[in-house]
């Protein structure tokens, strides 16, 4: 496994200016640091052709501290980008000069198209293979691609960001919706074939990603990967529009700089979902800036499952052998694999290896609350390539592999985001799992010692000859455990 490496990428755009520092570890990307400033270099561009000069001051300043925090880290890696404000005003160059002098940032201004499919890539990042369209609204620009696997196919920029499009004012509905129409009409080659699901990238639309989860009153507060049917866009959307600045700015999450241009954003992703067709809007916090770093590691280009990578990064600090993990979802796959599917055969696979994987998490963890603070760091882990139920499952999951039957709180997201199925699947694996750590005491080779299978009614526990020692009295109680819930005879041979 390579060295673990820190990037830092520094995203210039038209209404924040802003730093993600980014740990590399095998082949999951984390954000370990994270700070923005609201500088808006793109405010009134539109009019006098020039970037905001108080944006201009306030983006140097942050410029400036970001640069003294990855001094004081030591990061050596740095890649600075600037979008759609810097490329298209008049002062463009000047600005990006007199940053460079001040800081000894190398800032790469991007075309539109190129930003576009770099935010792509942040998506591909973020959630594995996917059909249909990424669209990054920023302050002057939406930039729409149309993905195809890990592919990033037809890519257009368009002079639709609200700065652009509003001129600093609320403007009136019809003549907002009309030059939307016309913008849009320009990109008929990418919403052509592009797919089922919308992929929605920007901190505009991730403050409507928070007022539909407020509206719906929904458990998990997480903005990744959260799905929204078109129907329900078009609800939200609909009381976006129909809300002052100041009720919009009080909404949990929505800051009063985003409620500024919430209505224009939930406008205009009611206008894509109806050109597109989408049957869904999925809500991604990855995009340019993990498309940047996305670019520059070829570790992360590897075709391997997103989420099984991030659980493998996730859990080595825990494990006192890396490849434990691994080699618990293998021995208990004859047993499980048999079973009626939970989600889908092929996503239930690549649950069932992430839970094992990070079955080990609450080791180092108080033994009265490992059940509770692993399964929450699981729920809100910055993982990649899963949904929100796929979550809920996960962290139930951990939750029975370490408390037993004991229930979650009645406020634990999985209440509403688990049928009753699923909810007794995470019972039954995190039983699978209290049982091969007990076994092995979370070593493989030892796991090697027994086979689990499953014959005519039976659970069958295989001792290899000689290492009956091992198979102790709490082992064998959690075995007979595992077969009572899956309504099974226990037998050891």
């Amino acid at each position: 496994m390579a060295a673990d490496r820190d990037i830092a990428v520094i995203d210039i755009g038209s209404n924040s200016v802003r730093l993600v520092l980014y740990r590399v570890e095998g082949e999951a990307l984390w954000p370990v640091f994270n700070e923005k400033t609201m500088a808006g270099l793109g405010k009134g561009a539109r009019e006098r052709g020039a970037l905001n000069p108080e944006g201009v001051q306030s983006a140097l300043l942050a410029l400036k501290r970001f640069s003294s925090l990855l001094d004081a880290r030591g990061v050596k890696e740095r890649h600075a980008v600037a979008t759609a404000a810097v490329r298209e005003c008049s002062d463009g160059a000047d600005f990006v000069a007199e940053a460079g002098e001040l800081t000894g940032l190398d800032i790469r201004v991007l075309g539109g198209e190129e930003e576009g499919r770099l935010s792509a890539y942040g998506v591909i990042a973020g959630t594995g293979n996917v059909h249909g369209m990424a669209g990054d609204l920023g302050g002057s620009s939406l930039e729409l691609a149309r993905l195809e696997g890990r592919e990033v196919t037809d890519v257009i920029s368009l002079p639709l960001g609200p700065l652009a499009v509003m001129n600093g004012t609320s403007g009136d509905e019809r003549r907002i919706r009309k030059e939307i129409d016309s913008g849009l009409n320009a990109a008929r080659h990418v919403f052509a074939k592009s797919g089922p699901d919308f992929y929605a990238v920007g901190g505009a639309w991730r403050a409507f990603a928070q007022l539909a989860m407020a509206l719906d009153l929904y458990p998990l507060k997480l903005v990744h990967e959260y799905a929204l049917t078109a129907s329900q866009v078009s609800r939200a959307a609909d009381f976006a529009m129909s809300q002052s600045e100041a009720s919009l700015a009080a909404t949990p999450g929505v800051s009063s700089k985003r409620a500024a241009t919430l209505a224009y954003a939930a406008l205009l992703l009611k206008r894509i979902v109806k050109r597109g067709k989408f049957k869904r809007v999925v809500f991604s916090a990855y995009g340019l800036r993990e498309g940047v770093a996305f670019a520059q590691c070829d570790e992360l280009h590897v075709s391997r499952e997103p989420l099984l990578a991030g659980a493998d990064a996730m859990a080595r600090h825990a494990l006192a052998e890396p490849g434990f993990g691994a080699a618990l979802a293998s021995w208990l796959e004859p047993v499980f694999s048999s079973l009626p599917p939970v989600f889908e055969p092929e996503r239930d696979t690549v649950l069932r290896g992430a839970a094992a994987r990070l079955s080990q998490l609450g080791v180092r963890m108080h033994p009265d609350h490992r059940a509770e603070l692993a399964s929450t760091e699981v729920l809100y882990a910055p993982l990649s390539g899963i949904r929100h139920p796929e979550r809920a499952f996960l962290a139930l999951t951990i939750h029975h592999r370490y408390a037993g039957r004991s229930s979650r709180p009645e406020d634990c997201p999985s209440r509403r985001l688990l049928d009753d199925v699923q909810e007794e699947s995470a019972l039954h694996y995190g039983f699978g799992l209290r049982l091969g750590t007990a076994l092995s005491g979370g070593s493989a080779g030892l796991l090697k010692s027994f086979h689990l299978i499953r014959d005519n009614g039976s659970l069958v526990l295989e001792v290899e000859p000689g290492r009956e020692d091992l198979a102790v009295e709490r082992a064998l109680s959690r075995f007979e455990a595992l077969a009572n819930v899956l309504k099974l005879k226990a037998v050891v041979a």
